[in-house]
């Protein structure tokens, strides 16, 4: 029994329009988040697609045609969302030529009178898109794999679905249509569409709620200025460990700061901080931890290194910033605590640090001090 197209088509408009809406404000608080706005579009195209495919009862070919270039339009927008929220970036000229190419083709056999083939077309266009877009979600499932493993899926189903109205049609040689289609694949194309919408707008709206929580997160634990770790977050990884035989802490300060920003201004002290932080970043492993502990002070932590490397890594470190900060005598001292034979907690092994870096500011600054392992823990 051929289900009540109508009611369905009203129920998808309904979903849409609700979902454009929530969307498109999720973007005003969040405009830094273009897929948003992209989805929000999408949704708002389709919307007007669904109302021009629903509005007239006797079918009109024209009507048909601009109520598909519409959901074309419309779902190349959610494609281009799914890449932006992958990549954070979109290739408008392709996309254009994506969405503009499918338009076209549909248009062309719509031309040619032959309505049928032309609906078919239109749904495997959309079937393409949103095939696409499963495919960008589940290339990005690393983020957070269920709700975009999930996310994909729906689209993927959603995709079938419109592959399937379409083959219905050739096989059962619709060729020309004088009515809208109405048949079996249509009502299920519905039915998906609904469910599909509802959970691919709560999966949307889960994954930019929740993307926006860890940004918030990460700007928490990291410090502003040099994109090194905060202090917070350092005593929040270590601060209650007891570090590894072997491990070691090494405290950077560097050396006449004040001096620096008295005789060049601040803003060139700003960047003598980030340029080392540069060359912190460089001289350790992604696995180390790097942090700013507040003004010209650095701190990094180190594991799984033999014993003497973490003297070698601080030299290589020091003399790199002798090197880059030749033109304004920007140096800097380093202290290096190693984790005895028991292990030793992080905030013995900072306060030892610290010790052996005031030793080397007393020597003369430009060097760093490391006086070996603890014996007793």
């Amino acid at each position: 029994m051929i289900l009540d197209q109508i009611s369905f088509l009203t129920a998808i408009g309904f979903s849409s329009a609700a979902l454009t809406v929530t969307l498109l404000v999720s973007w005003m608080v969040s405009r830094q988040d273009s897929y948003l706005l992209s989805w929000s579009i999408g949704m708002a195209l389709i919307v007007f697609g669904v109302i021009a495919y629903s509005m007239l009862e006797q079918y009109v070919p024209a009507v048909q045609l601009m109520s598909f270039a519409l959901l074309m339009a419309g779902f190349t927008f959610i494609y281009a969302g799914a890449v932006q929220f992958r990549t954070g970036t979109i290739s408008i000229p392709k996309v254009f030529a994506l969405g503009s190419s499918t338009i076209g083709v549909t248009s062309i056999i719509f031309a040619l009178n032959y309505s049928g083939i032309a609906t078919a077309a239109a749904n495997f266009g959309i079937a393409q898109l949103l095939a696409l877009a499963a495919y960008e979600y589940w290339r990005g499932r690393k983020e957070a794999p269920l709700p975009l493993t999930l996310n994909a899926a729906l689209y993927a189903i959603s995709a079938l679905s419109f592959v399937l109205c379409g083959l219905v049609l050739l096989v059962n040689g619709q060729f020309v249509l004088t009515a809208r289609p109405q048949n079996w694949a249509e009502d299920i194309n519905s039915i998906i569409a609904i469910v599909g919408l509802t959970g691919i707008g709560a999966l949307s709206l889960t994954l930019n709620h929740s993307r926006a929580a860890r940004q918030h997160r990460s700007e928490a634990m990291t410090d502003a200025l040099t994109g090194l770790l905060n202090r917070r977050a350092l005593f929040d990884a270590h601060g209650s460990r007891s570090l590894e035989p072997g491990a070691a802490v090494i405290m950077f300060d560097l050396d006449h700061f004040k001096a620096i920003n008295d005789r060049l201004g601040h803003a060139v002290g700003d960047c003598v901080l980030q340029d080392f932080a540069g060359l912190i970043r460089d001289g350790i492993r992604p696995t180390d931890a790097a942090a700013r502990l507040g003004g010209e002070e650095f701190c990094v932590v180190l594991t799984g290194l033999p014993q003497r490397s973490a003297a070698a890594v601080a030299e290589r470190i020091r003399a790199a910033q002798e090197l880059a900060g030749i033109a304004i005598e920007a140096t800097v001292s380093a202290g290096v605590a190693i984790s005895g034979v028991d292990g030793d907690s992080f905030e013995t092994l900072l306060r030892d640090a610290d010790e052996a870096l005031y030793k080397a500011k007393s020597a003369g600054r430009n060097r760093i001090h490391a006086p070996g392992p603890r014996l007793v823990a």
